[in-house]
């Protein structure tokens, strides 16, 4: 097989929607070597639209002929979808020389076996009546206010973990709350800690741009892979535009790639 073929199965109905799991037998993209990957692909939702839908994709390789002891360890991935045309994050089930080792590789073939499940979110619990009653000591305490605490927090350095000179003047400040308030603050400060939180697709977007500016190779590869990982049919013609412009070129395939699979329902987005 080339590099980059997809395999994939047929289509079941699981929580009434419609789901197909696409395998590549020598994804190159995931750790930057020859893997074999699954994604879980959600096609259409039921009748009268399901609203988003959080499913997880289990698949372990099996011996059909019984001659092993038991089946590989299961992988997993678990992704939250908005809309049909999302698809999620890969499972990296082995790389192809463990696969060549294992034992489940027979005349260039082997088996997997794959679950998909829908899963439910359980109902908040019943809300309990509430009776004011003066008479409890919590009933004459302020309202909480997080804005004055911050403010406070700024003024009096308490754990401050940077410091800032601007104009001769020094000030203490808290990497926590400047990486979670400017995703440039956040690449500056990736900089020196060489890691990097989780990520959304929208800060990653923004953090690639930074990254860029900075020269920060190992930030840019991590937020490509998050925005390859994550692209839907929202946020597929955004994503090609900003590989574009950065000059991304692995992006910009992986955008190319599912805009091609998925071209009229792209082409119906704001983007």
């Amino acid at each position: 097989m080339s590099h980059g073929e997809l395999i994939k199965s047929c289509r079941w109905i699981v929580g009434g929607h419609t789901w197909e799991i696409h395998l590549r037998p020598k994804d190159h993209w995931a750790g930057r070597h020859r893997s074999v990957t699954l994604k879980l692909v959600h096609l259409s939702e039921p009748r009268g639209g399901g609203g988003n839908v959080k499913a997880k994709l289990g698949c372990r390789l099996v011996d059909p002929a019984g001659k092993l002891d038991r089946p590989s360890e299961e992988k997993t991935v678990a992704h939250k979808f908005h809309r049909p045309g999302d698809y999620s994050g890969p499972a990296v089930l082995t790389s192809r020389e463990e696969l060549e080792a294992s034992g489940h590789l027979v005349d260039d073939s082997y088996t997997v076996q794959c679950t998909i499940a829908v899963l439910r979110e359980a109902p908040p619990p019943p809300e309990a009546e509430v009776v004011a009653d003066d008479r409890r000591p919590e009933a004459g305490l302020p309202s909480p206010d997080l804005l004055r605490d911050l403010r406070e927090l700024l003024r009096e350095g308490t754990g401050a973990d940077v410091k800032f000179r601007v104009s001769g003047k020094s000030f203490a400040a808290h990497k926590a709350i400047l990486a979670s308030r400017s995703p440039i603050f956040r690449a500056e400060l990736f900089a020196y800690t060489d890691t990097v939180p989780e990520l959304d697709t929208s800060l990653a977007q923004h953090l690639l741009a930074a990254a860029d500016r900075y020269g920060l190779e190992r930030l840019e590869l991590i937020c490509e892979w998050k925005l390859s990982d994550g692209i839907t049919v929202g946020t597929a013609a955004t994503t090609l535009a900003l590989a574009e412009q950065l000059g991304c070129s692995q992006l910009k395939a992986k955008c190319v790639e599912f805009i091609a699979g998925y071209l009229d329902a792209v082409l119906e987005t704001e983007g």
